[in-house]
């Protein structure tokens, strides 16, 4: 028989080992502002690892800590002054795990209201637990910073990647002609989420930029690979287009895009969680999200391979390997 006050949790001790370990830990509650959500599924995303390994100082918590940045699960408990949320909604967000926020690798956690959305009805949980880090950064880039609207011309840079594969159906959703860089196994895919493939292997930007846009470039170029793929990108947007990388951790010369007089943006979607402003607008926009999922124009696609908190290692090796085809999930209720 569970505690009733206590949780299990994966446990980071060290940066060095870089290995959780599982264990019995005091069951949070939910003080004001906040509800106490039990986590049915935690998404996997690169941060995840990089935190998990030492290698994002800018979000890494003090240890010990439980680490996990994404949930879906059923609020337990209401804190003061939270009115949107009651026991026994599903709920969903990116919530944790950076900084002195506690992770979703464990049973329960107490948190921010302002970070939920109400959970799409049509999705389960591990589908919606693999949604809010992916979609809250590519809507960030297309529609909060390129103003993204119906007609204009997008290309995704790995557009089959976890955040590549929602920009590429919020953009179709707001009506744009889009166009995706992929591998040509995945062409497939790309296709069927409704843009055109370009084989970035073969395929040199001057090249695809003539093809698609008989040379003026791109209306909006998203980048989520960033090194080579963001100086591409740079070079394919149009006279004053946008750019915009969620994978912007190198040097770049931004020469190509100034001489075009476009708009460079990064997106850091981690921020509002690391500084405490801006909350309310992630809970917002994956409000917009589960309208659109709920409309069958947004569908994450999930790894068929099933983790739990015994093989979550496993699943972070999958993400840093590039093995997963699509978003990999771990289970917490077993």
């Amino acid at each position: 028989m569970s505690n009733p006050v206590k949780m299990r949790a994966l446990v980071l001790e060290d940066y060095q080992s870089g290995r959780f370990t599982q264990q019995e830990i005091a069951r949070p509650v939910a003080g004001e502002g906040q509800v106490l959500v039990r986590i049915e599924a935690s998404g996997v995303n690169p941060i995840d690892y990089k935190i998990r390994t030492g290698r994002a100082p800018y979000a890494d918590p003090v240890l010990p800590a439980v680490l996990g940045t994404e949930l879906a699960g059923v609020v337990e408990a209401v804190g003061a002054g939270v009115s949107r949320f009651k026991v026994g909604d599903e709920v969903y967000g990116l919530v944790g795990g950076v900084r002195g926020l506690q992770g979703t690798l464990a049973e329960f956690a107490a948190v921010d209201w302002r970070l939920l959305a109400l959970k799409p009805k049509n999705l389960s949980m591990r589908e919606a637990a693999a949604l809010p880090l992916v979609f809250l950064t590519a809507w960030e880039g297309l529609v909060d910073s390129a103003r993204l609207h119906a007609g204009q011309t997008v290309l995704v840079t790995g557009g089959s990647g976890g955040v590549g594969h929602i920009a590429v159906q919020i953009a179709k959703a707001f009506g744009a002609e889009v166009f995706a860089t992929a591998s040509p196994a995945k062409h497939e895919m790309v296709r069927g989420l409704g843009a055109t493939p370009i084989d970035y292997h073969t395929t040199k930007a001057a090249d695809y930029v003539a093809a698609f846009t008989g040379g003026k470039g791109f209306d909006v170029v998203y980048d989520t690979v960033g090194g080579s793929s963001l100086d591409d990108a740079l070079e394919s947007v149009r006279i004053r287009g946008h750019v915009v990388s969620c994978a912007a951790f190198g040097t770049h010369s931004l020469a190509p895009s100034s001489l075009r007089a476009a708009t460079v943006n990064g997106v850091f979607v981690l921020l509002p969680m690391l500084i405490g402003e801006g909350r309310a607008h992630h809970g917002e926009v994956l409000a917009d999200a589960t309208r659109l999922v709920e409309a069958g124009k947004l569908k994450p696609i999930l790894d068929p391979r099933r983790f739990t908190l015994a093989t979550a290692h496993d699943a972070h090796d999958a993400v840093e390997q590039g093995t997963a085809f699509g978003k990999i999930v771990i289970d917490i209720a077993e």
